[in-house]
This record gives C-alpha cells, sequence and structure tokens, in this order.
C-alpha cells in the first residue's frame, strides 16, 4: 500500500459535519502526546498534514484527512492530558463516543501506545470501548526508536498483560523518526478496509 495523496479536509465537533460521502474510514487515538500526528504525517509522507504540537492536548477536534481519493485518515482527540477541565475532559470523551457509536464508515480503529510506558486506565477504557462498539482494533506502540529490542520485547509483555491482550493478536512497533517497515504498517491498516 502506498499514499499518493493526502488531503485535510474537515475538523468536525459534530455529527452534522461529518463527511457524508460513504468512504470507509480508519480512526487513530491514543493518549495526549503519543506522537499521533507524527505517525499520521510519516505515515502519509507529509512533514505539515497534521499539526505536531509541543503542548499535548492540541488536538480537540475530530480531524478528517482524504486517502488517495479512496478513504479517510480519522484524527481523534487525545485523551487522558491532565492539564484541561474536567468540563473539556467529558465534551472529549463524549465526542469521541458519538464518533464511535454507530459509524457505519469506520472500519478500523488503530489505539496507538507509548512503547516507553504502562498502559494507563484510560488506554484500557479505549480498548474496551473499541471492542464494545465491534471495531477492528490495531495496537500500534509509538516511540520504537527509544528502546533497544529486549526492551521493546518487555513493553510487548506488559501491553499484552496490562490490556488482555492474546498472542494471536498483533502488536505493531513503529518509529515515526525512522519509518522503518512503513508500507507494510500501511497494508495492516488497510486490510479488511479497502
Amino acid at each position: 500500500m502506498e499514499i499518493k495523496q493526502a488531503e485535510f479536509i474537515i475538523s468536525a465537533v459534530k455529527v452534522e459535519q461529518f463527511p457524508k460521502d460513504g468512504l470507509p474510514e480508519v480512526a487513530f487515538v491514543g493518549r495526549s502526546n503519543v506522537g499521533k500526528s507524527s505517525i499520521i504525517n510519516a505515515l502519509t509522507n507529509r512533514r505539515k498534514l497534521v499539526k505536531v504540537s509541543s503542548t499535548p492536548g492540541k488536538t480537540r477536534l475530530i480531524n478528517y484527512f482524504l486517502i488517495n481519493n479512496n478513504s479517510y485518515f480519522v484524527d481523534l482527540p487525545g485523551y487522558g492530558y491532565a492539564k484541561i477541565s474536567k468540563e473539556e475532559k467529558k465534551s472529549w470523551g463524549k465526542m469521541i463516543e458519538i464518533y464511535l457509536n454507530g459509524r457505519n464508515e469506520l472500519k478500523k480503529v488503530v489505539l496507538l501506545l507509548d512503547c516507553r510506558r504502562k498502559p494507563n486506565e484510560d488506554d484500557l477504557l479505549m480498548y474496551e470501548w473499541i471492542k464494545h462498539y465491534g471495531y477492528k482494533c490495531m495496537i500500534i506502540s509509538t516511540k520504537s526508536d527509544k528502546l533497544n529490542k529486549s526492551e521493546l520485547s518487555k513493553s510487548e509483555k506488559v501491553i499484552r498483560e496490562t490490556l488482555k491482550i492474546n498472542s494471536s493478536e498483533k502488536i505493531y512497533f513503529y518509529s515515526s523518526l525512522k519509518k522503518v517497515g512503513k508500507e507494510e504498517l500501511l497494508d495492516y491498516i488497510y486490510d479488511d478496509v479497502l
């Protein structure tokens, strides 16, 4: 799979703003500061398609990116950032839930986890939410260039134990910096989507 075209379409805050063209969608979700923007930029070969911020919790809208004119990458708000108000946290959670609840176009949810951190309660809740709504969930552990092989192996064990993932489910380790295995990763992302 190769991405030849990627363009920003809309930042949505309500269902009425979601695209109505019926194209399949792949949503990216994860904790604030997990590297969602970086991974979307790396996969699309566009350095500035998604704004990368040094301030966690910057994505507060549901951002749609048209990919190869045949599908969307959907960047969901990051969760779990401590420096925002409870009200704001609630509204983000509500927005994500509205999106996940009955979005027929949504074919797969990519849950991003930082390989250096143990998945927390929010990650577990998000994983359970994705499963509850019946979506295919793909786990990508980001920032893999920061760990060596044995540390990555430990990280995988911790992720599996924390989220109660069986050994048949694959966990992908990826570095947006090195981009090793990008085409293979895209193949997996788009498996059963198009």
